[in-house]
């Protein structure tokens, strides 16, 4: 049984640029493969979150049921929940559709007014998951321990909470955005 911490990292509803900046931490990504077992990722070809991570980078907010459904099964699993960028710190740019209201105020001028043949909302189950009454940061449904803001947060900034959470330490930027729950 391996030594290493056990990390996942988790896309709900945003651009995947944070996932992006987790990439551009470059050479730093073979230290964080000794010291760590990626168990779950977009990154990486594994279809059911595991139990037992120590660590998980939740990208994205909750905007529709499968995101739900996703984060509570993550925190149900995970000692340490970062709410990673903006999105799942805050909603950012995954929530600028609350202020339209109902979802079918997306949904219908989308799928229907704007099409020319077939003009159906998409409601066929494993097509497009329920969308959420309004989008929400991660915290606002499940508990987080870390937020690291940025949009997206730069790969020094990923890279020294990595290695805090990997090394157990505080983490000693609350100023500068890094911050405890």
């Amino acid at each position: 049984m391996s030594d290493k911490a056990r990390v996942a990292t988790v896309w709900l509803g945003g651009c995947s640029g944070c996932h992006m900046s987790f990439l551009d931490m470059d050479e730093f990504l073979f230290d964080f493969a000794e010291r760590a077992d990626l168990v779950y990722s977009p990154i990486a070809d594994v279809k059911d979150f595991p139990e037992d991570v120590d660590v998980t980078l939740v990208e994205g907010a909750i905007a529709n049921e499968d995101n739900l459904e996703l984060a509570r099964i993550v925190r149900a699993n995970t000692t340490t929940v970062v709410s990673f960028g903006d999105c799942a710190v805050s909603g950012n740019v995954t929530a600028m559709r609350n202020p339209l209201g109902d979802p079918e105020n997306v949904l219908v001028p989308v799928y229907v007014d704007a099409v020319d043949r077939n003009p159906v909302v998409p409601s066929e189950e494993g097509i497009v998951p329920p969308l959420m009454p309004q989008v929400l940061p991660v915290h606002r449904v499940i508990d987080v321990d870390v937020y690291l803001p940025g949009c997206p947060p730069d790969a020094d900034k990923i890279k020294r909470a990595v290695t805090a959470l990997l090394d157990a330490e505080p983490l000693v930027e609350r100023g500068t955005d890094i911050q405890f729950g």
